[in-house]
């Protein structure tokens, strides 16, 4: 199970997708989410919200990981950019390839 795809938080509800998975790493966007353009890792528990230049918050202490995360997040950037934007409009998500 790739973690629950909804929750709520200081209570708000948020709805989240994942938009990609690879090496055990989970990457979802969120429904209702705040500026600037970011997207979230999950990788053996740990969470952290990252864009294309790199971590912006929480806690994936892997280096590996991390690693892996900034790489895909550069193949695919003008993927995340267009999934920010769906996400802006109302529209869905689209499925990013995984890192090979």
């Amino acid at each position: 199970m790739l973690g629950r795809p909804d929750g709520e938080v200081r209570g708000v509800r948020y709805r989240m997708r994942v938009i990609s998975t690879f090496f055990g790493i989970v990457i979802r966007m969120f429904y209702q989410e705040h500026a600037p353009p970011h997207f979230h890792a999950e990788y053996q528990g740990q969470h952290g919200t990252f864009d294309s230049s790199g971590p912006l918050a929480g806690e994936v202490k892997s280096g590996t990981a991390r690693w892996l995360i900034q790489e895909w997040a550069l193949a695919h950037r003008a993927q995340l950019e267009a999934n920010w934007a769906n996400m802006e409009a109302g529209r869905s998500l689209e499925r990013i390839e995984p890192l090979e």
